[in-house]
């Protein structure tokens, strides 16, 4: 099928109408009758004459046929047209159905991957905000650490020192010994260092350290804590044996062990005075002396006994403190008298266990005032949240001093016969003896 345009055809017929309708304006204007006249123009379509009304008669009758054959033409293309029109119309309509189909079937999709992405967003946004406020909480974590990293810091310093020093194939021990440092003391050692002692009591020797002063006064160490290098955290055969380090140069953390203490501290008619040592974190130094002091054997837990207070100035925490909890608090973390107590040998007088909260042994009451075995935290300070699951204060603490919420840097625990300390001037303080020289044996 040859597609006409519309236009072309319109054209046609228009040209056809205006040079018929011109043609017999022009004849009929000039003649009514007759068949010719000088003033009448001859056009190809009449040749020579100018037609009269008869005349037009004959040339319609000559020329439908053609007329009749254009119009069929001009129908043809009319239907032509009108198909195509058709067509047209249905493919609009097609267009529109399929667009009306994406939209419901493609548009939901587009609809809920959006919600989806909403969603996401608003679920995002949400954990942007909780992760702000960590955020938040890590940064004052880390400006309250910062005093421990430098802590940190200059210890590995002095360790690097240490570590450039060439190392001994052996330990130096002294060879002077005794039933304990002061008795060594008496046989003429002047220096502290590594000794062994025999009890009268002991099977065999053992090795201690002796703190031997410039006034021939002979300390038997128990105890010492300097930098955290231990863990505290041990059963009840480890501290009845003895944990940690003894060095020569007085340098490590150990624990001596309860059943030496007992050993030492039971042997003689002249009794022991115990001298508690401790240093904080600004470098201030104090100490605490009890008279008397005893461990008793492993069938009695180790207990801990001694006579008074006999003078220092870290306060009495042996004596419990009054925390403003309760009014039974200084009663309840006294420690004279008390068991020994470990996270696997629960003998302290609360309905839990003090030990395995506060995560090492110690003469546990109800729970304590005085822990010279606790957790060791850098810089001293420390909070509920930082002592763990149990929330108590489990640090190294001497709370006539500084508070529950403070662990001390250095510690330390050591016994002499009481005959090798007097009386400075002779007089008492509020019932407690100020001492500072010696005395004869």
């Amino acid at each position: 099928m040859v597609k006409v345009p519309v236009q072309s055809f319109l054209r046609v017929v228009w040209e056809k109408w205006v040079y018929m309708r011109t043609r017999r304006g022009q004849c009929s204007s000039k003649q009514t009758r007759g068949d010719y006249s000088e003033d009448c123009t001859p056009r190809d379509g009449f040749g020579k004459y100018c037609p009269t009304t008869c005349g037009v008669a004959d040339y319609l009758n000559k020329y439908k046929p053609v007329v009749d054959k254009d119009l069929d033409e001009m129908e043809d293309i009319l239907d032509r047209i009108t198909n195509l029109t058709t067509g047209a119309t249905e493919k609009v309509t097609y267009m529109k159905d399929s667009a009306t189909q994406h939209q419901k079937s493609g548009g939901d999709v587009h609809y809920k991957r959006s919600s989806s992405i909403l969603d996401d967003v608003q679920r995002f946004e949400k954990t942007i905000v909780s992760q702000e406020e960590q955020i938040y909480q890590l940064q004052g974590m880390l400006e309250s650490n910062k005093k421990r990293m430098l802590d940190l810091k200059q210890m590995s310093i002095q360790l690097d020192q240490r570590c450039q020093d060439p190392c001994k194939d052996t330990v130096e021990i002294k060879p002077t010994t005794g039933k304990d440092c002061q008795d060594i003391a008496n046989k003429g050692a002047k220096t502290s260092g590594l000794y062994y002692v025999k009890p009268l009591k002991a099977k065999e020797q053992f090795l201690v350290y002796c703190e031997i002063d410039s006034f021939g006064r002979g300390f038997t160490v128990l105890q010492r804590r300097r930098d955290g290098s231990v863990d505290f955290n041990k059963d009840w055969v480890q501290y009845k044996e003895g944990f940690g380090y003894l060095s020569p140069d007085d340098t490590t953390e150990f624990w001596l062990g309860n059943e030496k203490m007992h050993l030492l501290s039971t042997q003689a008619t002249i009794p022991y005075v115990l001298r508690i040592e401790l240093t904080d974190w600004m470098g201030n130094k104090k100490h605490a002396d009890y008279a008397m002091f005893k461990v008793g054997p492993e069938v009695d837990m180790y207990r801990l006994t001694y006579a008074f207070y006999f003078g220092g100035d870290a306060g009495d925490a042996f004596d419990g403190f009054d925390f403003g909890d309760d009014p039974s608090d200084k009663f309840y973390t006294s420690h004279n008298g008390m068991q020994f107590s470990t996270s696997d040998k629960d003998n302290d007088k609360f309905q839990g266990n003090c030990a395995k909260q506060d995560g090492s042994g110690w003469w546990m009451n109800r729970c304590h005032a005085a822990h010279l075995n606790g957790k060791y935290y850098q810089g001293g300070k420390y909070t509920e949240k930082d002592a763990g699951e149990s929330g108590y204060d489990n640090g190294i603490i001497w709370a006539t001093w500084h508070n529950r919420w403070y662990s001390m840097k250095e510690t330390t625990m050591k016994i002499i016969p009481t005959s090798r300390i007097t009386a400075g001037d002779g007089q008492q303080t509020g019932g407690v003896k100020q001492f500072g020289g010696l005395g004869d044996i």
